[in-house]
């Protein structure tokens, strides 16, 4: 069944059609949340929340844009409403509780040790950097650079224009280029 045929049927009630979508986008919808929010349990609320949201507003969906752009726009509304209640407290990759649930690098066995010790570095230092942008720049940060959309899925995820999804980026991407040469020059 078609994705456009699953949403039909869950929006006319169907709770199989339903729990079919939830299974199909919660590895995207939380991996998403986490990557906003910096914070495990945060994710899986906001993972919640969003699918909970969907369910109260699937009928509204009018299929003018992909459902998981729909859905990215409701993990990010989610996350940045939590971020503004907590003040922007962020909580880095890099911490011991966090390494468990963070997306590891599974090496290639052609790859020398060293080379995944530094690979393994390099992503510590990009995460802390990473964990220094502002929500609205990290969520088009990764939006663009780590899941690949395009800048017109970005924006409507996001509500802004073409532009300033490029201006934004273009800055997230200058102090992150800053940030790194900072840290490894030290």
């Amino acid at each position: 069944m078609s994705e456009s045929e699953l949403i039909k049927k869950a929006q006319s009630g169907d709770k199989k059609s339903l729990a079919e979508l939830v299974k199909k986008y919660e590895n995207t919808v939380y991996n998403f949340a986490f990557k906003i929010c910096r914070d495990p349990e945060k994710a899986e609320n906001t993972m919640q929340e969003t699918f909970l949201s969907m369910v109260k507003s699937l009928k509204q969906f009018d299929g003018k844009s992909k459902l998981s752009t729909w859905l990215y726009r409701i993990v990010m509304n989610h996350c940045l409403m939590e971020l503004r209640k907590k003040k922007y407290k962020f909580v880095s990759l890099d911490d011991d509780e966090n390494e468990n649930t963070a997306e590891t690098v599974i090496p290639d066995w052609s790859s020398l040790p060293s080379d995944i010790v530094e690979n393994i570095e390099l992503r510590k230092i990009l995460d802390k950097a990473i964990s220094k942008l502002t929500p609205d720049y990290r969520a088009v940060f990764i939006l663009r650079d780590v899941n690949g959309l395009s800048t017109e899925e970005t924006g409507k995820i996001t509500g802004l224009s073409v532009p300033a999804v490029k201006s934004r980026l273009h800055r997230a991407r200058s102090f992150l280029r800053n940030e790194l040469s900072r840290t490894l020059e030290k």
